[in-house]
């Protein structure tokens, strides 16, 4: 599946699910390790993993499988890496303390 179409599943099963505060970084122009970074939040660790496991299942049904997941244990920040996109669902504290934004401030949001 290509990375456009990648995204558009994982920011889908985020919004089916109520992910907060969505943001989708297009990182192409800075890394050749992704080319999309996904970051949301979920209301508490229960949450944060049902949004992980609904995009993992969805990406499932579309042929894809992480190629590492990591955080699904605890809840409080689940990474899923997809090779072209990778996805950080978090709970707000944790989104705020690591701040994954700042760390990529030259990169463009995607609609």
């Amino acid at each position: 599946m290509e990375a456009e179409a990648l995204k558009a599943l994982v920011v889908e099963a985020l919004d089916e699910l109520k992910a907060v505060n969505v943001v989708t970084l297009d990182v192409r122009g800075m890394t050749d390790v992704m080319d999309y970074l996904v970051i949301a939040s979920g209301t508490s660790n229960r949450h944060v993993k049902s949004l992980a496991d609904h995009v993992c299942l969805e990406a499932k049904k579309a042929g894809e499988r992480p190629l590492g997941l990591e955080g699904e244990n605890v809840g409080e920040w689940v990474l899923a890496d997809f090779g072209d996109v990778v996805v950080h669902v978090m709970l707000p504290a944790t989104r705020d303390f690591y701040d994954l934004e700042r760390l990529w401030v030259d990169t463009r949001p995607v609609d």
